[in-house]
C-alpha cells in the first residue's frame, strides 16, 4: 500500500500553492544557506560552518524537490562566482576544492530529509532525529569521497569527519526540538 505524502511545514503556514511561493521559498532556503556559510571556522582544508543546519532544514521544511532545488540553486549562485561559500568564497575552484563533495551532498541531503519530512517523520523526535542523522550520513558520503582526493587515506577521517560530529550533533538536537515543536504550535493555532 502506497504511503499518502504529508504537507511540509511550509506547505501548512503558506497553503496558497503558487510558483511565486515557491520561487519565493527556494530562494530563501538557498539565501539562508548562504548566510549560514558565513558562520565557519577553520579546522582544516574543511570549515565547521552552519551550512549544514540550513540544509537540512530546507530539506524538513520544504520537502525534497523544493529542498533540493534550493541547494542547487545556492550551488549554482556559488559555481557562477557569488560569494555565496563559506568565507564570502565564490567561483568553480570552490567546488572543485576540498569541500566540493560537501557541497554537493548538500542537495542529495535536501532530498533525502524532505522525502522522510513528506511522509511525516518531521513530527516525532525519533524520526525527525533519524531523518537528520540520513541527512548528515549523505553529506559525509559525498564529503569524504570527494576529499579523499586531497589527503592520505589515513588522516581522511580525522580531516573530513571526527571533528564535525559534535557540531552537528549539536544541530542535530535543534532540529529536532524545533521542528516537532513548531508542528505542535501550528496544530493548536490552526486546531488541527
Amino acid at each position: 500500500m502506497k504511503q499518502a505524502k504529508a504537507i511540509t511545514m511550509m506547505d501548512a503556514i503558506f497553503p496558497n500553492a503558487t510558483l511565486v511561493r515557491d520561487l519565493l521559498l527556494v530562494l530563501g532556503f538557498s539565501t539562508l544557506t548562504a548566510l549560514s556559510a558565513q558562520i565557519a571556522f577553520y579546522i582544516g582544508l574543511v570549515p565547521i560552518t552552519g551550512q549544514t543546519f540550513a540544509v537540512l532544514l530546507a530539506g524538513a521544511l520544504l520537502g525534497s524537490k523544493r529542498g533540493a532545488l534550493s541547494q542547487l540553486t545556492y550551488l549554482g549562485m556559488g559555481a557562477m562566482g557569488a560569494p555565496v561559500f563559506a568565507g564570502w568564497m565564490g567561483g568553480p575552484a570552490v567546488l572543485l576544492g576540498p569541500t566540493g563533495g560537501y557541497l554537493v551532498g548538500f542537495v542529495a541531503a535536501a532530498f533525502v530529509v524532505g522525502y522522510l519530512a513528506e511522509r511525516g517523520w518531521d513530527r516525532r523526535l525519533w524520526s525527525i532525529a533519524l531523518a537528520m542523522l540520513a541527512g548528515n550520513a549523505v553529506i559525509y558520503l559525498f564529503g569524504l569521497s570527494w576529499l579523499a582526493r586531497f589527503v592520505p587515506a589515513g588522516s581522511l577521517l580525522s580531516a573530513g569527519l571526527i571533528p564535525f560530529i559534535p557540531g552537528d550533533l549539536t544541530k542535530l538536537v535543534v532540529a529536532t526540538i524545533a521542528l516537532p515543536s513548531g508542528w505542535a504550535i501550528l496544530n493548536q493555532r490552526r486546531g488541527w
